[in-house]
């Protein structure tokens, strides 16, 4: 399966109602410090509105969730790796992205054998705190040696003037928050970055 190029994450599915009528194909839902009754109905409304559109949903870090209610893609970050059931989680038919943002994770992360790999941030980002520093073109085409064929996902500080230089260097996919969240008018931003990464 041959995954979109542009990938953008929310937290809500208000957004997706925006982004999919405009075209987005691969969205990930990102939806942190809710207790499960509140996210059930979320993800459950986010996959119903990614299938009516033709879309691929990633649900990240709620694993158990996405397999109950049938989701096909999960991403996980390394500490969601602790915790996870990764024979549990393929045996229930569902596909894994993994982040990475130095060798010894990616090394982790391989191990897993992962359907894409995210590595960040590739330019600096303000969504959250972080101990990496911006990894820079050159950790994408490393990356992408090490990983061959396997999809690369990058992410952090991406806006669409910068994923030229991401798609040059390596990366399969450009990944994206607040560019499109804080944007002003995030309609006109989500089709400025379709048409970049058509």
């Amino acid at each position: 399966m041959r995954l979109d190029r542009f990938y953008p994450i929310f937290d809500h599915p208000d957004w997706l109602r925006l982004a999919l009528p405009l075209g987005v194909k691969l969205v990930q839902m990102r939806i942190k410090d809710r207790p499960e009754a509140e996210l059930r109905p979320l993800l459950a409304t986010s996959r119903d509105l990614c299938r009516a559109a033709g879309a691929v949903l990633v649900v990240n870090d709620h694993w158990r969730l996405a397999l109950e209610l049938g989701c096909d893609w999960v991403h996980l970050g390394q500490e969601d790796l602790d915790e996870a059931d990764l024979p549990v989680l393929r045996r229930g038919g569902l596909r894994l992205g993994i982040s990475t943002h130095d060798e010894a994770e990616l090394d982790r992360a391989l191990s897993c054998a992962p359907d894409y790999v995210a590595l960040g941030p590739v330019w600096p980002t303000i969504l959250k705190k972080m101990k990496w520093h911006e990894q820079g073109l050159d950790q994408v085409r490393l990356w992408k040696d090490r990983i061959g064929a396997l999809p690369l996902v990058a992410i952090g500080g991406l806006t669409p003037e910068r994923a030229p230089q991401a798609f040059g260097a390596g990366a399969d996919i450009v990944s994206v928050v607040t560019d499109i969240t804080l944007n002003p008018t995030p309609e006109t931003r989500l089709a400025t970055w379709i048409e970049a990464t058509r």
